[in-house]
């Protein structure tokens, strides 16, 4: 092999070490967990619906408002992390932007909680 090839070598063992232990955990999730369904593994969990129901069934948007709210306020707050590591090359400019961003981000979140999107009913 070249030397090229050769500084690959860590990543393709790092690789197929990783596949071999995820196939080894499903192996030992299907060999040694519990496979009898009872009534609490086919009761409504997270989602508030019946497991085993027809799909086209209608319920409420409350579902979807917070998990899209949910989602623009958490990629808006993973902003923070590399102003955060670059705040002394930007200086007052960026300082002052990601403060405007914020503000906006604020009001968009008091807007949201004034209209009643983060109350559960």
């Amino acid at each position: 092999m070249s030397e090229n090839l050769l500084e690959y070598l860590p990543i393709l063992i790092f690789i197929c070490f990783s596949i071999m232990i995820c196939i080894a955990f499903l192996i030992a999730a299907f060999v040694f967990g519990n496979q009898k369904p009872d009534p609490d593994k086919n009761s409504p969990f997270e989602c508030g619906f019946d497991a085993f129901q027809d799909t086209r069934v209608k319920f409420d948007v409350k579902f979807y408002l917070v998990a899209i709210l949910f989602i623009i306020f958490d990629l808006e707050i993973a902003f923070l992390f590399p102003w955060a590591v670059s705040l002394g090359n930007i200086g007052l400019f960026g300082f002052w932007s990601m403060m405007f961003f914020l503000l906006v981000l604020t009001v968009g979140f008091v807007y949201e909680w004034k209209k009643g999107a983060l109350e559960w009913e």
